[in-house]
């Protein structure tokens, strides 16, 4: 597809990345050329100097005849205006970085009159995934599918855990839930497991079921954490704003602490049920005069990646039962301690991956391509969806007889609103959804694509 993103700042950046990445011919719109030239350097992309909003730079851009427009420039209104001036030229899909939640009842009522196919929202975005890791906190990592029926999560296998030395074989033998073990991450390197894989304390698993099962799985390896009551947030950002009013509808105790005075004053008056504390954040004597040691959770959201990394280091010290890190810088993630507490939530990398399972949804409208795309275990392994059709190879062939290619699982089957952990004797049926994971050395654009020799006889 033939894909412009107008502005190259974070946003701009990882979402050209994995555009790009993706096989997609993009031109990237931006006024400044510094930004532009690494760009260039670093992605195979062409790059436009310019003012994104004007039509003048939009027509000599050929944006009328693009598939798509994507604005994300740090303006909500210049990004609106880039997608009014994208449809007046002709490009049927617009989607706009809007991040003011004062338009966003607006920006919705006005969708058509503006020219919007979506909107983006990191904060938005990195609240909603905090919060559905705090629902669960036993959880290190989460992701939906099969419209939220099917879920692949992550757990830490501890020492003296029951799987800590065990074979998968034994393991599904001695489980009284089915789950699939479809990834396990050990010493920052990451594989596909079979069922002679023998699971070590340190591991990392990557697990799909369905919600109930995972629920008892949890119990069985001893890891289960107790329901979230309180939580104490780091920094009074915007995504600070989303999450504690999420969590305080949740009725969880929340205590937001931030050094700027004004903004206090500001979410004191937005969140009135909420204890906000004007002080330094950042300070271990803070923490610790404000209950560190006595609250179930603690969500560091400063601006700075540095300062959310330590806090969440000092909170792990102080065996605080969940932790959780806003981190927007990918490398920093390499670095964190294998900590079972500590989760880490990147907005950016959120945002593109929204983004990009929209473009995968235009590039499907027939249904044989891949519905939704999750990026997994450091974006190492993918997750991908898709649909049984008439044109789907091996239709009601037991799996165990199906030649598939090498470094891949049949992670999960959604039958009539049923969730299937899959075994050798099942099978794939007509409007199935199917969940198959595999290593990046792959690139499936349909179902067909996981056979050897794509299905052929």
């Amino acid at each position: 597809m033939k894909i412009v993103v107008i502005g190259e700042g974070k946003v701009g950046y990882t979402l050209t990345r994995e555009l790009s990445r993706a096989g997609h011919e993009l031109l990237v719109i931006d006024n400044r050329k510094d930004t532009l030239s690494q760009t260039e350097e670093r992605l195979d992309v062409m790059v436009m100097q310019g003012n994104g909003a004007s039509v003048k730079v939009q027509e000599m851009a050929g944006v009328g005849k693009a598939d798509l427009m994507i604005a994300v420039t740090s303006a909500d209104e210049t990004n609106l205006l880039c997608c009014m001036v994208a449809r007046k030229l002709g490009c049927k899909h617009t989607i706009a970085r809007i991040r003011n939640a004062e338009y966003a009842e607006d920006v919705y009522r006005l969708q058509d009159e503006l020219g919007l196919s979506m909107t983006v929202n990191p904060e938005r975005a990195a609240a909603r995934e905090i919060f559905g890791l705090l629902q669960y906190p036993s959880f290190l990592k989460r992701d939906s599918f099969a419209k939220g029926r099917a879920e692949i999560v992550a757990l830490p296998v501890r020492e003296g855990s029951p799987m800590d030395g065990m074979k998968l074989i034994d393991l599904y033998r001695a489980l009284r839930v089915k789950v699939l073990i479809c990834a396990v991450e050990r010493n920052k390197e990451v594989f596909i497991p079979d069922g002679h894989t023998e699971l070590q304390a340190g591991d990392h698993i990557y697990v799909t079921a369905p919600m109930r099962s995972l629920t008892q799985l949890v119990k069985w390896m001893g890891i289960e954490t107790p329901r979230i009551h309180s939580a104490i947030l780091v920094g009074g950002s915007r995504t600070a704003a989303y999450l504690a009013q999420m969590l305080i509808e949740a009725g969880i105790d929340v205590k937001l602490i931030d050094h700027n005075h004004a903004r206090c004053e500001q979410l004191s008056e937005e969140l009135p049920k909420a204890d906000i504390i004007y002080a330094d954040g950042t300070s271990f004597g803070t923490l610790i005069s404000e209950g560190i040691g006595e609250t179930d959770a603690v969500v560091t959201l400063t601006e700075m990646d540095e300062q959310n990394l330590i806090i969440s280091m000092f909170a792990n010290s102080q065996q605080v039962p969940k932790v959780v890190s806003k981190i927007n810088r990918e490398e920093y993630c390499t670095i964190l301690p294998d900590n079972a507490a500590e989760c880490v939530v990147n907005p950016l990398q959120l945002t593109s991956m929204n983004i990009l399972r929209y473009v995968r949804a235009m590039q499907n409208r027939q249904g044989e391509g891949v519905l939704t795309l999750h990026r997994i275990v450091n974006e190492k392994v993918e997750a991908l969806e898709f649909r049984v059709t008439e044109n789907t190879k091996n239709i009601g062939v037991p799996l165990k007889d199906m030649q598939l290619l090498p470094n891949l699982l049949v992670a999960c089957i959604t039958r009539h609103n049923k969730v299937i952990v899959p075994g050798g004797m099942d099978s794939f049926m007509m409007d199935d959804r199917v969940v198959i994971v595999t290593g990046n050395d792959h690139n499936f654009n349909t179902l067909n694509d996981i056979f050897v020799g794509g299905g052929k006889a």
